[in-house]
C-alpha cells in the first residue's frame, strides 16, 4: 500500500509541477503579448 501512496504522491506533484508551469506560461502572455499585440495594432492602424 505505501508504493500506491508514493506513486500516487509522485503523479500529484508532476500534476501540480505541469499546472504550475502551465500558469505561469498564461500569466506571462497575457502581462506580455497581448499588451504587444494591441500596441502593434494601433501602430498599423495610425499609419
Amino acid at each position: 500500500m505505501k508504493f500506491i501512496d508514493d506513486l500516487a504522491g509522485a503523479i500529484r506533484d508532476v500534476a501540480r509541477w505541469i499546472l504550475w508551469v502551465f500558469s505561469y506560461f498564461v500569466a506571462g502572455i497575457l502581462l506580455v503579448a497581448v499588451p504587444l499585440y494591441v500596441i502593434v495594432f494601433l501602430f498599423e492602424w495610425f499609419t
